[in-house]
């Protein structure tokens, strides 16, 4: 587990392209997830993201390279349906988390949440949300174990199709 850094916004390109499908409910077209890959996850995006004091990226690795990564984000809220449930001054959000899924069940995204919560939690914040996929079981079942509770709901586009989110936030130590 560490910090990425300049150097790594390819290796990131590549999970996302791996991962981000993952999180999108049935019937997502394949169309609307490379574009959303192509206009958020490309490596010049991952390169802005890592260049951003605002943002801390966690990259995991396992013996044969990068297995999965997390992205933090501290700031003004933009979403109007976030902004009502969530204090921006006092929380930051976890806007990516993703593990490849040939590493689900390994226990990596269990110590690169460990991780993640200590970094979230090391910025001052008192709380750290997330919104995920109202389908998304197995996400879901992953951050109740670790006790991000369900607060509110938005819409997510990927692509040309609106998706339902819930809002989840965990109060830091």
């Amino acid at each position: 587990m560490r910090h990425a850094t300049h150097g790594d916004e390819q290796p990131l390109h590549a999970l996302a392209t791996l991962t981000f499908g993952l999180a999108c409910p049935p019937g997502t077209t394949k169309a609307d997830i490379d574009h959303f890959i192509a206009a958020n996850l490309s490596a010049e995006r991952f390169a802005g993201y890592l260049a951003d004091p605002a943002r801390i990226v966690l990259l995991a690795s396992g013996d044969d390279g990068p297995v999965g990564y997390s992205m933090l984000v501290r700031g003004p809220i933009a979403d109007p349906d976030v902004a009502a449930v969530v204090d921006a001054d006092t929380s930051i959000e976890l806007s990516k988390f993703y593990v490849l899924s040939d590493r689900h069940g390994s226990g990596i995204a269990h110590t690169l949440m460990t991780a993640t919560l200590a970094e979230a939690a090391a910025t001052g914040a008192d709380s750290c949300w997330l919104g995920v996929n109202q389908q998304n079981v197995r996400a879901a079942r992953f951050y109740t174990k670790h006790d991000f509770a369900i607060i509110g709901v938005k819409r997510f586009l990927v692509g040309s199709e609106w998706h339902d989110d819930h809002i989840r936030l965990r109060k830091l130590p």
